[in-house]
Protein backbone atom coordinates (compact mmCIF):
# COMPACT_ATOMS: atom_id res chain seq x y z
CA UNK A 1 0.00 0.00 0.00
CA UNK A 2 1.11 3.30 -1.06
CA UNK A 3 1.60 6.38 1.27
CA UNK A 4 -2.20 8.06 1.33
CA UNK A 5 -2.93 11.90 2.32
CA UNK A 6 -5.71 13.14 4.28
CA UNK A 7 -8.21 15.00 2.53
CA UNK A 8 -8.92 17.46 5.70
CA UNK A 9 -5.30 18.15 7.28
CA UNK A 10 -3.50 17.00 4.76
CA UNK A 11 -1.27 14.88 7.03
CA UNK A 12 0.80 11.75 5.39
CA UNK A 13 -0.44 8.47 6.77
CA UNK A 14 1.04 4.74 6.44
CA UNK A 15 -0.76 2.09 6.81
CA UNK A 16 -3.72 2.84 8.35
CA UNK A 17 -7.48 3.44 7.14
CA UNK A 18 -7.91 6.93 9.27
CA UNK A 19 -5.85 9.54 10.27
CA UNK A 20 -4.16 9.55 13.28
CA UNK A 21 -4.87 14.00 13.59
CA UNK A 22 -8.39 14.37 12.56
CA UNK A 23 -9.25 10.31 12.53
CA UNK A 24 -11.11 11.18 9.23
CA UNK A 25 -11.63 8.29 6.81
CA UNK A 26 -11.47 10.43 3.95
CA UNK A 27 -7.69 9.33 2.49
CA UNK A 28 -6.15 9.50 -1.21
CA UNK A 29 -3.20 7.89 -2.73
CA UNK A 30 -3.01 11.21 -5.26
CA UNK A 31 -1.22 13.85 -3.67
CA UNK A 32 2.17 15.41 -4.41
CA UNK A 33 5.00 17.28 -2.81
CA UNK A 34 5.42 16.77 1.16
CA UNK A 35 7.03 19.00 4.15
CA UNK A 36 8.20 17.74 7.27
CA UNK A 37 7.06 19.77 10.56
CA UNK A 38 9.12 18.77 13.62
CA UNK A 39 8.27 22.02 15.42
CA UNK A 40 4.92 23.27 14.80
CA UNK A 41 5.33 26.16 17.69
CA UNK A 42 8.47 27.97 16.23
CA UNK A 43 7.73 26.84 12.44
CA UNK A 44 6.69 29.32 10.01
CA UNK A 45 5.88 27.16 7.37
CA UNK A 46 3.18 25.15 9.72
CA UNK A 47 1.80 28.26 10.88
CA UNK A 48 1.45 29.41 7.17
CA UNK A 49 -0.14 25.61 6.50
CA UNK A 50 -2.40 25.53 10.06
CA UNK A 51 -0.21 22.62 11.24
CA UNK A 52 -0.22 21.77 15.01
CA UNK A 53 1.51 18.73 14.89
CA UNK A 54 4.69 17.17 13.96
CA UNK A 55 4.90 15.48 11.37
CA UNK A 56 4.88 14.39 7.12
CA UNK A 57 2.65 16.72 5.45
CA UNK A 58 1.22 17.23 1.37
CA UNK A 59 1.36 19.82 -0.46
CA UNK A 60 -0.99 19.50 -2.71
CA UNK A 61 -4.26 16.70 -2.19
CA UNK A 62 -6.09 15.83 -5.54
Amino acid sequence: MADAACRNCYRIVKESDTCPICRSSSLTESWTGYVVILDPKRSKIADKLNVEHPGKYALKVR
